[in-house]
């Protein structure tokens, strides 16, 4: 299982990336938004965590760029600071489905990717 994430923090990406591929998962890391985009455009991922606050492209705009051009119906879980309702809202209505505040329990992260990935 190919998992992308999208996140411009390097101690969260690689927090990120050691507790997932201990679970044996495949983890591409974007660490920006262009990056991110490059990456959904040029391959298929089983599952996409996204932060919404990265340099040159938001998580939004990846969801959007997800759901609506590419017509992708790939699982996305959105990690983010940002812990406004409006903005995990917008996240909702554009096509994710799963939402994490940051800080978050890497265990839990796990759970829910696994709730995702266990379905396909």
């Amino acid at each position: 299982m190919k998992i992308l994430v999208c996140e411009d923090d390097f101690m969260m990406i690689k927090a990120i990336e050691h507790k997932l591929q201990r679970e044996g998962y495949d983890v591409v890391i974007a660490n920006d938004g262009r990056n991110a985009s490059e990456k959904i455009k040029g391959d298929d991922y089983d599952l996409i965590i996204t932060d919404l606050l990265m340099p040159f492209t938001g998580g939004l705009e990846l969801i959007n760029m997800i759901r609506n051009e590419l017509k992708k119906t790939t699982p996305i879980i959105v990690l983010s600071k940002v812990g406004n309702e409006e903005t995990i809202i917008e996240a909702f209505k554009l096509g994710a489905d799963d939402y994490l505040t940051k800080p978050f329990s890497p265990n839990e992260l796990s759970i829910r990717v696994k709730r995702f990935l266990l379905k396909k």
